[in-house]
This record gives C-alpha cells, sequence and structure tokens, in this order.
C-alpha cells in the first residue's frame, strides 16, 4: 500500500472516551492514515456529516449525548454519506447489538475493544484496497 492513498483517506471516529480517541487516533497515524477527525458522539457526528464525508467511520455503539444505534437510524433517516462504509469499535459482546447492526447495510465489521494494532492494520488495508 503506498502513502498517498492513507494520507488521503479520512476516517470519522466516533467514541465517547478520549482516552480511547487518543489511543486510536495515534494507531491509525503510525500506520499512516493521517487524517483522522474524532468526535465524541453520534449527535457530534451527524453535524460533522452534514458538511463532511469520510471514507470510513469507526463507530462505537454506547455513548452519551447519541448512542451508535440512534446515530446509524439518523444518518440513514437524513441520507448522509450514504456509501461510507461503518465498522463497529465496541466493548459490547452482546449477541443481541451484533444482530441488530445487521439491520444497516454499511456496517462492514464489527470489533470488540481493546484492539490492536494488528488488527487494526488488517482492517484498514482491506478498506482501502477494495
Amino acid at each position: 500500500m503506498t502513502n498517498q492513498p492513507k494520507k488521503l483517506f479520512k476516517i470519522l471516529l466516533v467514541e465517547d472516551d478520549e482516552i480511547t480517541n487518543f489511543i486510536t487516533t495515534s494507531r491509525l497515524n503510525d500506520l499512516g492514515f493521517k487524517n483522522v477527525q474524532a468526535v465524541l458522539n453520534g449527535k457530534l457526528a451527524l453535524d460533522y456529516l452534514t458538511t463532511n464525508c469520510p471514507d470510513l467511520i469507526l463507530l462505537d455503539l454506547n455513548m452519551p449525548v447519541m448512542g451508535g444505534f440512534e446515530f446509524l437510524e439518523l444518518k440513514n433517516k437524513q441520507g448522509l454519506c450514504e456509501n461510507v462504509p461503518i465498522v463497529i469499535l465496541t466493548s459490547s459482546s452482546r449477541s443481541s447489538d451484533k444482530d441488530k447492526v445487521t439491520n444497516f447495510t454499511t456496517v462492514i465489521d464489527y470489533l470488540e475493544k481493546p484492539l490492536s494494532v494488528d488488527k487494526i492494520r488488517e482492517l484498514l488495508e482491506k478498506i482501502t484496497q477494495s
């Protein structure tokens, strides 16, 4: 993978934990993905999507103000960035959550935290090469 596509690849990270945001953004930067925007809840993510369309959304499910499922429903209802792939990054291992995300066609993966650098690298290589 060349550095040029990585630099142009925009990622929206939707995660309420600021430490997780910092660590995930740092790991993405180390992998060559320098264009990462982190927001703390689904409402801020919707606000961001009204003027920006990233290449990928990394989404936590359990957040204050607006959680991941409400974000997914409103994003679809408002027709925002319709073809942007979404990866769920969550500490939830509930099978009901895994089942519920299958209702959203843009969700391409469901990953449980904590994430390893290898898992992030593998996921992003798969996405950027397709």
